[in-house]
This record gives structure tokens, sequence and C-alpha cells, in this order.
């Protein structure tokens, strides 16, 4: 594939997304070539023998060679990535000095512990390399070091936040957090009348706040009076499917009522905030998680971020300081984890270089345009929005109204090439039966497409449901019987692949970063 010569090119970020390492962050003597290739590090005339093991095809050889099974399915999600629709709204296409640093040689080394505090010898530019992470994290957020800490070891974003627990609640301690069916994430705390769902639930005492069933916003007034009632020690202002911008000076007002720390769980959002283009979370809270592989467009891993100094002043004019560091850090290792994933952190230390950089900012207020395009094609097709619209990377279709259910229309999408996810709208029982879908626009968006590129997916997207309603006028309510007709009936198969077919012709016109291979 010669990707010069396909249409519209990336969102302006050729150099970002598919320059080379050593030019975007590290000087090796080597220059890694945008194939896969093995690499002879000894032809350089030196007089001695390579060992069995350096000379053996399963240390020196390419994967397509030692394991052609394994090889030809990275190849088909290759294919699949390139021409399908990527829309689940936690989903990016990270840049090649990011997968550069993946496989780099960082994968070998342990290092538990923090910088100059090792475990383990041997970590001179371990710790040169986390300290610098660490360094641009600060950078990309606009903070202090003196008023802000930060650790790049956890392994995501689940770890994140429960570390943070972990550290500053402590077992049985109380949480407030999004409830799940209402766009909050697992780690928030989810339980049924049954059974605790997620360990957040299991080894802390979690209580929901909801939204409003009708606007589906967050009903603060009903957040300030659960919180007086059940005194959480900890309250989250974070989402996992919620399009508007949170209000955090109203979670701000709530937590300091109640003697909380407040904690802003920013993994959906965090590119958006490097950006500057919706509100920060930063003026308000003590503590800010992220994921750094959704908006942020790095490798897939998670930071903690914690306020440093001065906390609050007691009634005789003591000054309370904050005492986050130790906590967090020594719940991240040893509390939960092990040695840290060096070669992540170096992805999240160039990840965190390209989030500064003017163009950055330019693709997430493309990501914006383009989720806001989506949305009202959406509405002028007729299908309900939860809350209206959207501020930021996403929405959440209500699929309801035209006689579907989430299940369903994930369903029929993925067999037209367009992945999404199946999600909980505003008033929905089970999240076991969700009744709607999550779009985001991030990974289309690296991809290059803008607002009238969207016109043409929200067609797509719109046929796919159109077909969807068909197939259920056929095979009744039942998802079973939706999917039997789905595999049976020759004339629905014959229009999903026609479908499928425009889908794919359509994405294959774009270029997706990466290596060209695989």
């Amino acid at each position: 594939m010669n990707i010069t010569s396909l249409r519209n090119g990336f969102y302006g970020f050729s150099q970002i997304l598919n320059g080379n390492i050593v030019k975007s962050l590290l000087r090796p003597k080597l220059i890694v070539q945008r194939k896969w290739y093995p690499i002879n590090y000894y032809n350089n005339n030196r007089n001695f023998t390579l060992s069995s093991t350096m000379n053996s095809k399963i240390m020196n050889g390419n994967l397509c060679d030692t394991d052609p099974e394994l090889y030809k399915i990275i190849k088909n999600e290759k294919h699949r990535q390139q021409h399908g629709l990527e829309m689940i709204a936690s989903e990016n296409f990270t840049s090649i000095p990011v997968l550069q640093c993946l496989s780099s040689c960082l994968h070998n080394k342990y290092s538990e512990g923090m910088p100059n505090q090792r475990y383990y010898g041997g970590n001179e530019y371990i710790d040169e390399i986390e300290i610098l992470a660490q360094k641009r994290s600060l950078e990309a957020y606009r903070l202090k070091s003196d008023e802000w800490g930060v650790n790049v070891q956890p392994y995501s974003g689940s770890p994140a936040n429960f570390a943070v627990y972990t550290g500053i609640v402590e077992p049985h301690g109380r949480i407030m957090g999004l409830d799940l069916p209402d766009g909050g994430h697992l780690t928030h705390g989810f339980f049924t009348p049954t059974k605790k769902i997620s360990a957040t639930s299991m080894f802390f005492e979690s209580m929901p706040y909801k939204v409003d069933p009708k606007t589906g916003l967050i009903d603060y007034e009903k957040l300030a009076e659960t919180a007086r009632l059940f005194k959480p020690r900890l309250i989250i202002a974070g989402i996992s499917c919620y399009s508007r911008c949170l209000d955090y000076k109203k979670f701000r007002e709530v937590a300091d009522e109640n003697g909380a720390y407040l904690l802003g769980d920013m993994a959906h959002i965090s590119g958006l905030v490097a950006a500057g283009v919706i509100p920060s979370p930063f003026e308000y809270c003590d503590i800010v998680t992220t994921t750094t592989h959704k908006t942020l467009r790095g490798p897939r891993a998670g930071v903690i971020f914690f306020r440093k100094g001065v906390r609050s002043v007691n009634a005789k004019g003591e000054k309370i300081m904050y005492d986050l560091e130790n906590r967090i850090n020594q719940a991240v290792f040893p509390g939960l984890q092990g040695g840290p994933h060096n070669h992540a952190i170096a992805g999240i230390a160039t990840a965190m270089k390209q989030a500064m950089m003017p163009e950055f900012k330019e693709y997430q207020l493309q990501v914006i345009k383009n989720a806001q395009r989506l949305c009202e094609g959406l509405k002028s097709r007729g299908y309900q929005i939860a809350t209206g619209g959207t501020d930021v990377h996403l929405i959440l279709v209500d699929v309801r109204n035209v006689g579907l259910n989430g299940a369903k229309a994930e369903r029929i999408l993925e067999l037209c090439s367009i992945a999404c996810n199946k999600n909980t709208v505003p008033g929905d029982k089970s999240a076991l039966n969700p009744s709607g879908i999550r779009l985001g626009t991030p990974a289309l968006t690296t991809r290059g497409l803008k607002e009238t590129d969207f016109d043409q997916v929200v067609d797509n997207i719109d046929k796919a449901l159109k077909l969807a309603q068909e197939i259920t006028k056929i095979a009744g309510p039942k998802l079973v019987d939706f999917n039997r007709v789905l595999e049976e009936n020759a004339e629905v198969r014959s229009k999903v692949q026609n479908l499928k077919e425009g889908v794919e012709k359509f994405s294959g016109s774009f270029p997706l970063p990466g290596y060209e291979d695989f």
C-alpha cells in the first residue's frame, strides 16, 4: 500500500503519526526501518562467532517465518482496521513512534521501585526515561511540579483507579461514582441487588450518583443530597459514556461539604484536556487519573496525578498538607503491581510530547467537530441522542424509538464493518440488556475523516440500522432469532454483504497509521 497515494491523508499528522522515534524522542545509533525486518546488530566486522542462540531462527527471525499462523491472524486484524470504521469511543490508532517504543529493548528490563530507588541494578537509562515521562506528563497539562506529582507506572486506567482507592480510601472506605448504567465506569463501583460486579464494590463501599432519566444529565443536586447522607471518603468525577463536560466546580463544592477527596477520572477525555479544548479537572481535583491510549493516542497505560503542598488551613490557622504522594506511589508498587512496563512508559513520554504540539490541538478540535456532525446527522434521521448532543468525542444513541436494542444495533453494524459497542441509556433497568450504542470519533479523525466524510458515515449507520429493523420484523423481538435470520436468510445476507462492501471501500480510501505490514 502506498500511503501517499491515499486520499485526504492523516489529519495534519504525517510527522507525529508516521515519523520515526529517532527524530521524535531518542537518538539511538540505529534507525528503525518502516517495515518489520530482523536487524543483525553484529554485522559490523567484529571478530567473534555468534552463539547458537543468537544465530537461531527463533531469536532473529521474522514473525511471518517463525509463526505464520499467528502472523496471519495479525494481518487479518490489520485488514479489518484498514477497511472497517472504528467507532468505539475508547479506541484510537497510535503513532509509529509509540509503536517503536513498545517494541524496543525497554521491554527486557525489570525496574521495580521509583527512579533512583530501584530494587534492581542496571536502571540508569530506565530512570532517565521514567523521569522524562513524568516531566512531560506535567508539562502536557500545564502543571507546576511543586503543586502536582505524577506516577506513570500504572498498567492501565483500571489499575490506576484501584491504586488511588487502595492508597487513599483504604478497605471498606466509601466511594461515590457515576452509576454504570448512567455512563460511569466499572471501576467507579457497580453492583446489582444480588451481586457485587466491580472489585471497587467488593473491597470498598460504593454508592452511585445518577443522571436525570429525562435529560440524561447528571443530577448535581441529588448528588449533593446523597453525599450528605453517605459521607464518602472519595468522590469520582469521571465518565465512560457521557457526552457532556463535567461541572468540576460543583463536584468540588460537594466534596468540600463532606470532607471528601475529589478524583477526576479523565481517561476518555485526556487528549481533549491536554489540548485545552474542554474544561480541565486539575483546577478543582485532588487526584486525576487517566489512560493514555484513548483521545491521548498513546500506548495502553495509565497515569496518576496527585496534588502536593497545602490542602487546607484549619480553624487554628494551621496548614494541613497533602500526603498523597507516598500513599499513591506505594499503592502502585509494592501494593498492587510488580515491575513497571518500561516500554509503555517510554510510549507515554513520546505521546505527551506529541500532545504539546500545535497539530494535536487541531486534531482534538476536529474530533469534537466530527462528533457534533455525527450527532446532528443521526438526529436528522430520527435517532434519539442522550443529553441531546455532545461536547466531547462521543455520542450515545438510544435506539428504542426505532424498535431496536443495543445488542441488535451493535451486531448489524459489526457485520457491516462498523465497530461500536452496545451501551445502557438513561432509564435502562439492566446493564446486561442495554438500549443504546456508543459511537466515538477519535480513531476515524486520526485517519483523516472530516465533517463531510462523517455525513457518509451517518448514511452507512442509518442504512445498517434500517436493515436491522427489517430483520426484526421477520425475526421478532428475541436476539437469538435476529441472529438466526442474519445467518439463514439469503436476501438478508446479500443486503448485509452489499452494505459491508460499500463501507470497506469507503474506509479503505483513508490511510491507517502504524507499520505498513502489520
